[in-house]
């Protein structure tokens, strides 16, 4: 079979999949507009105020509408976040104190938190330097979560339980929503004092519960992935109680200023607009996810998630085996990029990674992969991450040729 026939054979497969989809993004869009009824938004919400941004009631109703679409106490949407890891990081500062402890119960976190837990490189002001001790579950040897060892693990001592939802850079499941209340219920078992908090990077409006329903204390996300809807420009969130959430904006800000600061720089319409639009976003990344999964999985290559499984966040991983695919699959995916699509990705470092990485990023937001992108860290087994898609059509045009630049499996490149 060509590429045209592996992926024409892909989308009648997986077209109920498709069905199921649609169904999901009207019942978390239904949830999205019940809440801008719920707050009246309205045009008078779009505009913004300079300065130390006090009294911006468009921000002030963004946060009510965002906590009410989380299931929280109350949320902090703000640009001033600027990326996923700097939200998180706030989140852990404004939680954690001196000997306190944090425990990652689903393994090692993402590369860019390393250095804000203290795992390499010092001297910039990490957790550790401030005395909160840190330790990590290991995964099983099949990648999942150690449910007997979770138990153990929590103490009297932990002050929060570190819960990444999404695989990141490895090859594990993602989280689904009722792994996440089982975490959260041995937690509370152990120790109801224990804050848990729940990295939601690549996973808002995969469900149709986000982490607080099922009892997490707080969330953060980044607002140039899933609910940014592709075109927000900057920002993240902070979501869940609401102590807490004026803890991680103290952080952002200062202590006394809190959640009270903040320009918007008139970016309130776009920061609302990205939102309605972010969970038909979702459910075409989704699309997106299944048909490349399906694909090369006919060629061979172990996927992640498998083709028919239910999606648990944006990300597809594919193991290619080698550099030079890695390489040859981002290249062919920046070609058919809406942006940059002349662009030749090449391997290079990136602040926060310990790896090189190759990336192929062409979109309209610098550093979104909202609109369909691959990358991943030049280390064995060499895994493309795929993420995201503003419609899955554009996937299936992008796989064309990312089918023709890698083959199958069993193919061997030389020089991509």
């Amino acid at each position: 079979m060509n590429s045209i026939e592996y992926l024409q054979a892909g989308e009648q497969e997986l077209y109920p999949i498709f069905s199921e989809i649609d169904s999901l993004v009207k019942q978390n869009l239904r949830g999205v507009i019940d809440a801008f009824r719920h707050h009246r938004v309205g045009v008078h919400h779009f505009s913004g105020v300079t300065g130390y941004g006090h009294d911006d009631i468009g921000r002030e109703t963004l946060d009510k509408v965002f906590a009410e679409i989380m299931g929280a106490e109350a949320a902090a949407v703000r640009i001033q976040f600027v990326s996923g890891t700097h939200a998180i990081a706030c989140a852990l500062f404004g939680t954690l104190r001196p000997g306190d402890e944090m425990l990652s119960v689903v393994g090692p976190p993402y590369d860019t938190l390393e250095e804000v837990i203290g795992l390499r490189e010092e001297g910039q002001g990490s957790l550790k330097e401030f005395g909160i001790s840190y330790r990590e579950l290991p995964l099983t040897e099949t990648g999942t979560i150690n449910w007997q060892g979770l138990e153990s693990a929590v103490t009297e001592k932990t002050r929060l339980a570190l819960i990444q939802r999404s695989c990141g850079y490895s090859w594990r499941a993602s989280l689904a929503i009722s792994e996440i209340e089982k975490i959260v219920k041995i937690v509370k078992q152990k120790n109801s004092e224990t804050v848990c908090f729940v990295d939601n990077c690549y996973g808002e409006f995969i469900e149709d519960r986000e982490p607080i329903a099922v009892g997490a204390d707080l969330v953060a996300g980044s607002l140039i992935k899933n609910p940014g809807g592709t075109i927000v420009m900057a920002g993240g969130y902070v979501a869940g109680r609401a102590d807490l959430v004026e803890a991680a904006t103290c952080r952002l800000t200062a202590p006394g200023i809190g959640s009270s600061g903040g320009a918007t720089f008139e970016q309130n319409r776009l920061l609302f607009q990205g939102l309605f639009l972010a969970p038909q976003m979702v459910g075409e990344a989704m699309k997106g996810n299944h048909l490349t999964a399906y694909v090369f999985d006919k060629l061979g290559y172990a996927v992640n998630p498998l083709p028919f499984e239910k999606r648990r966040d944006v990300i597809q991983g594919i193991k290619l085996g080698s550099p030079e695919k890695l390489i040859a699959f981002c290249r062919a995916i920046q070609q058919y990029s809406p942006v940059g699509s002349y662009l030749d990705p090449v391997p290079g470092p990136m602040p926060g990674y310990d790896s090189q990485l190759v990336m192929a990023g062409g979109t309209f937001i610098d550093g979104s992969t909202s609109e369909f992108s691959a990358d991943g860290p030049l280390r064995e087994p060499y895994v493309v991450f795929c993420q995201g898609g503003t419609h899955w059509t554009h996937v299936a045009i992008a796989l064309e040729a990312a089918i023709k630049a890698v083959g199958s499996s069993r193919d061997i490149l030389q020089h991509p």
